[in-house]
C-alpha cells in the first residue's frame, strides 16, 4: 500500500451553516490589532528586563532581534510569550536577560515598526506560552452578503463556541510543513535543524488534531460529549495531541480517534518515536465577550478575546469567507495564537 502525501490540506467542516458573506481582511495593519494577555506583570527587580511593546508591520522574531542588537546580547537572550501577526498593530512582551551593569533605557530605542512603551525588572524569561490569552479587534471591509445570516452565526457563537482547529499558519505555505513532516518521519529526508524539526512536528500533530475534529463535526457530532470523551476542567470534550502511550479517551471517542489514527499510520507512529506523548486538547474555543458593530454598511468590526493557543481565524471561518490582500512576496505567514 502505498503511503499518502500530503500535497494539500483539506477543507475541514465548519460547525454552522455558511453564511455566503464576504470581506476583505487586513486591508490596513490597524484592521487587525492585537493585545496580548499575559500571565504575569514584572514584579521590579531581578535579572530580566521585560519590555511592553507595540509592533507594526514587523514580525516577532524581527523585534527580537532589535532588541537584542540594542542591548548588546544575543537573541537566546530575548524571549517572548507568542507569534504575532506582521501584518497587524500588535503588543506584546519581551524580556531581555541583563543580569549585571546599568539597565538601558530601551524606552528611547526608535523604530519605524515597531516603540518599547514601557520596561521594568522582573526574575524570569518570557518562554513560549507564557500568556493567557490575546484580545482581537478585526475591520472587515467590503463585506457583502446577508447580515442576518452573520449575525445568526455569530450569536451562536458567542453561545456555543467555534471548532478549536488548529489554524492554516501553523502548516506552512500551501499545507507544505504536513508533507515535509510526513517525509521526515518516513525517513525519507533528514532535518537536522532542531527549529525546523519542531516546526514539522508541530504541524503533523496539528493536523491529526484537526482530523480528529473534524470527523466528528461530518458526523454530526459537534457540540456533543461522546461516551468515553476525555473533558477538560470545563466540562468539554478534548481530542488528541499524538504521541507515546495509549489515547486516554475509551469507547465511542477512543473508536473515532484511532480509526484517524490508523490512516495517517505513518503520522502518528513517527511521532510516538519521535518522542511526543500523548496530550489533550479541547475541542471547543470559546471566545470571551464577543461583539461585534457596523460602523458602515460594508464594514463590519469584531472584538473578543482567546485563550493561549486558539485562533482567530477559527472564529472569521465560522462568520464568513475572508481574502486578504496578496502579500506573498514578504514571504510571511501570519502567527498569532
Amino acid at each position: 500500500m502505498t503511503d499518502a502525501r500530503y500535497t494539500t490540506l483539506p477543507h475541514w467542516p465548519n460547525a454552522y451553516p455558511p453564511s455566503g458573506a464576504s470581506g476583505i481582511l487586513k486591508l490596513l495593519d490597524e484592521d487587525f490589532i492585537v493585545t496580548e494577555l499575559p500571565l504575569q506583570l514584572p514584579c521590579g527587580e531581578g535579572e530580566h528586563v521585560w519590555l511592553d511593546i507595540e509592533k507594526k508591520g514587523a514580525n516577532t522574531a524581527f523585534v527580537a532581534q532589535q532588541l537584542a542588537e540594542a542591548a548588546g546580547v544575543t537573541e537566546r537572550e530575548v524571549g517572548y510569550a507568542g507569534l504575532k501577526d506582521r501584518h497587524a498593530v500588535t503588543r506584546q512582551w519581551f524580556s531581555i536577560h541583563l543580569p549585571k551593569g546599568e539597565t538601558p533605557d530601551l524606552t528611547r530605542l526608535e523604530h519605524a515598526e515597531f516603540k518599547v512603551l514601557g520596561q521594568r525588572r522582573h526574575l524570569k524569561k518570557l518562554r513560549p506560552g507564557d500568556l493567557q490569552g490575546n484580545r482581537f479587534r478585526i475591520v472587515l471591509r467590503e463585506v457583502t452578503g446577508d447580515r442576518g445570516a452573520i449575525e445568526a452565526n455569530l450569536a451562536a457563537i458567542a453561545s456555543q463556541g467555534v471548532p478549536n482547529y488548529f489554524g492554516a499558519q501553523r502548516f506552512g505555505h500551501d499545507g507544505g510543513n504536513v508533507e515535509q513532516g510526513r517525509a521526515m518521519l518516513a525517513r525519507e529526508i533528514r532535518v537536522r535543524h532542531p527549529k525546523k524539526k519542531g516546526l514539522y512536528l508541530s504541524a503533523v500533530r496539528s493536523f491529526v488534531f484537526n482530523e480528529v475534529l473534524g470527523l466528528r463535526i461530518q458526523q454530526g457530532l459537534w457540540g456533543k460529549t461522546l461516551p468515553g470523551d476525555v473533558l477538560d476542567d470545563a466540562g468539554r470534550p478534548t481530542g488528541p495531541l499524538w504521541g507515546r502511550g495509549r489515547v486516554t479517551s475509551t469507547d465511542q471517542a477512543q473508536a473515532l480517534e484511532n480509526g484517524v489514527a490508523e490512516r495517517h499510520a505513518t503520522l502518528c507512529d513517527g511521532m510516538e518515536h519521535a518522542g511526543l506523548d500523548q496530550e489533550r486538547r479541547a475541542l471547543v474555543a470559546s471566545p470571551v465577550e464577543l461583539s461585534w458593530e457596523w460602523p458602515q454598511a460594508d464594514q463590519l468590526v469584531l472584538a473578543f478575546s482567546l485563550p493561549a493557543g486558539n485562533y482567530a481565524t477559527s472564529v472569521l471561518d465560522e462568520v464568513l469567507r475572508t481574502t486578504e490582500p496578496d502579500r506573498r512576496t514578504d514571504n510571511e505567514p501570519a502567527a498569532v495564537e
